[in-house]
């Protein structure tokens, strides 16, 4: 991955707050909105979902997911340039006190602090998007696809 690449990658998931979850619904695909965190490893995503919402029922059942990050539009730029990454993976869903679900937790509050409250309600659970691969476009005929481990080292840099 080039330094550019790893840049724009880096800047879109640090800005953007809100990614398009592919689920498995009764058999056909189902896509949904979900504000999301970036694990402190850097290895995947954070969700805070609530057990009442199709996508989480979904995941419950069958927890191989895609994640779609899209930048904002601009003006100046046809929609095909527009840098973008997909995760696929699977979803994996903290329980309470758990490996990982402290840290997971710190990083969802850090970005969406207005949520606190809603950890108090039972029927809302955190799942990690874990990925398998991530497809990453910087803009228009400028695609890579990458590797979990790569994520997380342009993540950790910057």
């Amino acid at each position: 991955m080039t330094p550019a690449y790893a840049q724009t990658l880096r800047e879109l998931l640090r800005t953007q707050q809100v990614a398009s979850l592919g689920t498995l619904h009764q058999g056909q695909p189902y896509v949904s909105m979900v504000p999301f965190a970036i694990l402190p490893s850097g290895l995947g995503l954070v969700i805070h979902v609530s057990r009442l919402a199709t996508h989480t029922k979904d995941m419950l059942l069958s927890p191989q997911v895609s994640l779609l990050v899209v930048a904002p539009p601009k003006p100046e730029l046809p929609a095909q340039a527009l840098a973008r990454v997909t995760l696929q993976g699977q979803a994996v869903q903290y329980a309470e006190s758990t490996q990982g679900q402290a840290e997971a937790k710190a990083a969802y509050l850090s970005r969406f602090p207005q949520s606190a409250e809603t950890f108090a309600f039972s029927d809302f659970s955190l799942f990690a998007i874990v990925p398998r691969s991530i497809r990453f476009v910087g803009g228009f005929a400028q695609a890579i696809t990458i590797s979990p481990e790569v994520l997380a080292e342009v993540l950790s840099e910057g």
